[in-house]
């Protein structure tokens, strides 16, 4: 299962310091992490900019990164090893919102289009955004609980100008599930807690945040 990343702050910081963290997370987790990563940053003046490569985050050079006030990364971990090819990398981008997923569902039936199922959970959401990006996913994410056989995991972060909407969902492993966040000059949200630092907070299963 893949590891979620998103960061804002009121001003810039290094996208590289962070990413660093991240990768030590990807590599060091008890599920393999490294079929392709990707990321998003603001650029202040050219928007969203988007970084993706089929190769580990861990073994990428992340010093190409500068700065930035709003981040969104993912560390991908295929579903049953398959569709291992750049484009499924996330983040996946639709013109107005940036979506990362980490999740096992089997038995799902919704009508989305989408090369995997993260993408067709993308396309089911954003069937309900009529710019309540909150109510959407709210919406979406209680009738696909609904209509799938079996949700080991279904944690989502989307990001836009409306805010970071975060649903996490899971019904078995809650330490490796569980999302943390830790809030001060930056808001960090994150699959685990940055190895060996302290004061993170837990994201409640069965529940929608928004920051």
């Amino acid at each position: 299962m893949c590891r979620l990343l998103t960061i804002q702050a009121k001003t810039a910081f290094s996208i590289e310091s962070h990413l660093r963290k991240f990768a030590d997370i990807a590599k060091n987790s008890k599920e393999y992490q490294g079929h392709g990563w990707g990321c998003a940053y603001r650029d202040e003046t050219a928007g969203w900019k988007f970084y993706k490569n089929i190769n580990p985050v861990w073994d990428d050079d992340l010093s190409r990164f500068g700065k930035t006030s709003l981040l969104v990364a993912h560390a991908r971990s295929a579903f049953e090893d398959r569709d291992i090819v750049i484009e499924n990398n996330m983040p996946f981008f639709d013109g107005r919102t940036v979506f990362i997923f980490n999740g096992e569902l089997r038995g799902v039936k919704i009508r989305a289009e989408g090369r995997i199922g993260a993408e067709k959970i993308f396309n089911y959401i954003r069937r309900f955004d009529k710019g309540n990006t909150r109510s959407a996913l709210l919406k979406a994410v209680d009738i696909i609980k609904k209509r799938t056989r079996y949700i080991r995991g279904m944690n989502i972060i989307m990001v836009n100008d409306g805010g970071i909407f975060v649903s996490s969902y899971f019904t078995e492993d809650d330490m490796y599930f569980t999302m943390r966040y830790r809030q001060g000059r930056e808001l960090v949200i994150c699959s685990a807690p940055y190895i060996g630092e302290q004061n993170w907070q837990p994201i409640a299963n069965d529940s929608v945040r928004v920051w």
